[in-house]
């Protein structure tokens, strides 16, 4: 296909305001603030830019990050697009993280790849799920999302192998590292700025070598040194370094005009392995590594306390390299910024991985105050309250279970229905409840506020569930009607 579209001059990132941007505008442009797309989207191209900037400019230590700045990191990511530019052509001869000998193998509609889309004989149900053409942009931002958040399953065509002898490949290809089994949770940093944002989730030499993952170091850019093969040298590098975990080539793609050949690619280690990619929160203090996985049923915001968990060094669970790395620095150069946490929840079946049922995409952005992070005060006031959240959550739900049980009727699915339409009330107002948690006098009064705000909340839900139009319903409903004294109960 012809050798023209060109990922740093062609318009194909989507930003939040603006529309699609090119890769050189979003180093020359320091007025865009956020990626737009989906979760998944947003997640595969933050992990490209994180990669360009490390490629470009990784400081040896906090003190040359410091030095370096938004805008200095900027110009010379700039200055590095130049110097690469003929390695981001989406087609030609060299086409960006693509492998032409996998030509051979078998080709895949776009559709097919898109979780959103229904291809086959999947039921359609809304307009949004039929496969459409893509332009070149929307090509280039799936390539990009294939790398690391490709589907599980048989649409790979593993019966080619561009390593000889490889026996890695099996009928179904692996998820990819950045997906695993049910949908990793990712979080990042954001800043006033994107530009800002790349710059405080840059990771320095020392991050690198302390984080105890990257044997290999930082690595080069796939786009520098494509790998050859699935186990070629090449791969085998890009297995150990962050720059394997930013750009993980879990797949080889061509692109073509109605298509994509499509077969696994370097299989990468995973979370139970030890190896796992920074943004992600995992639980290493057992004998079997745990994660935080997307939830729509437990939105991100439900899992700031296990986020922040380094804030409390007595009572570490969860760690997210990420945030404990740049979080720290916002105290030298924000006056606020925010914890975006998002992802997308799957189902599997045999090998199979789909977006079913309740599974969908996931994402929060919560703001935070750069002395929030070494306040224990604070934290513990978070937990505190977000455990009460839960324990009225859970009264409630037992609340309408008992309604129906009174009434000889399974209220179980009244009862989970309630409690998401519960929390869903509870989101609008989590913010708030953040800057309540501060110590200080007026944030006690503003939090008996919020509390009486989620009181009412629960039982807004209660009666949407629970009617009392008859006299039987009425008694059912005045006897199992939520109780909720002891968390209104003034502060001591």
């Amino acid at each position: 296909m012809e050798n023209r579209f060109n990922l740093i001059d062609e318009p194909w990132i989507p930003v939040a305001g603006v529309g699609r941007v090119s890769l050189g505008q979003i180093f020359t442009n320091s007025e865009y603030r956020r990626l737009a797309g989906n979760p998944v989207q947003k997640i595969a191209v933050m992990k490209l830019l994180l990669a360009i900037a490390q490629a470009a400019a990784t400081p040896e230590n906090e003190e040359e990050w410091r030095k370096l700045g938004s805008q200095g990191l900027s110009e010379k990511c700039t200055a590095y697009l130049r110097k690469w530019h003929g390695r981001f052509f989406l087609y030609g001869q060299k086409p960006f993280l693509q492998m032409p000998p996998i030509s051979h193998a078998e080709k895949q509609p776009y559709g097919a790849l898109l979780p959103e889309v229904s291809t086959g004989n999947t039921t359609v149900h809304t307009q949004s799920q039929v496969e459409k053409p893509l332009s070149n942009a929307e090509k280039a931002l799936l390539l990009v999302t294939l790398m690391g958040f490709a589907l599980g399953g048989k649409k790979v065509d593993n019966s080619l192998s561009l390593t000889a002898g490889y026996k890695g490949k099996t009928k179904a290809g692996k998820p990819g590292p950045a997906m695993a089994h049910m949908g990793l949770l990712h979080s990042f940093i954001y800043g006033d700025s994107l530009q800002d944002s790349l710059w405080m989730n840059l990771f320095t030499q020392q991050n690198i070598h302390s984080s105890g993952i990257f044997s290999g170091g930082i690595g080069n850019a796939p786009w520098e040194k494509m790998p050859k093969g699935e186990d070629c040298p090449v791969a085998r590098e890009l297995k150990t370094t962050l720059m394997g975990r930013l750009i993980p080539m879990c797949r080889f793609c061509l692109l073509d005009k109605d298509g994509v050949h499509y077969s696994e690619g370097i299989l990468h280690l995973n979370y139970l392995d030890g190896f796992f990619d920074p943004t992600i929160a995992i639980d290493c203090s057992g004998k079997k590594n745990k994660v935080l996985w997307a939830d729509p049923e437990k939105r991100p915001w439900r899992q700031l306390p296990a986020l922040l968990s380094f804030v409390q060094q007595t009572k570490r669970r969860f760690e997210c390299f990420q945030l404990y790395i740049s979080m720290p620095r916002t105290r030298h150069t924000a006056t606020s910024f925010a914890i975006w946490s998002g992802g997308l929840r799957v189902s599997s079946n045999a090998g199979e991985q789909y977006v079913s049922g309740s599974n969908d995409f996931v994402e929060s952005e919560i703001r935070l105050k750069p002395e929030f992070i070494s306040d224990t005060p604070w934290f513990n006031q978070l937990v505190l309250e977000m455990e009460h959240l839960e324990g009225i959550a859970k009264k409630l739900y037992g609340s309408i279970l008992n309604f129906y049980k009174t009434q000889l009727s399974d209220g179980g699915a009244f009862a989970g229905n309630g409690t998401n339409q519960f929390w869903q009330l509870c989101e609008r107002d989590f913010q708030y409840l953040i800057d309540a948690c501060d110590d200080v006098p007026e944030a006690a009064t503003e939090r008996e506020r919020l509390r009486r705000k989620f009181a009412g909340y629960v039982h807004t839900v209660y009666n949407r569930c629970c009617p009392n139009d008859t006299a039987r319903q009425m008694d059912a409903w005045a006897k199992c009607r939520p109780n909720l004294s002891n968390y209104l109960k003034k502060e001591a």
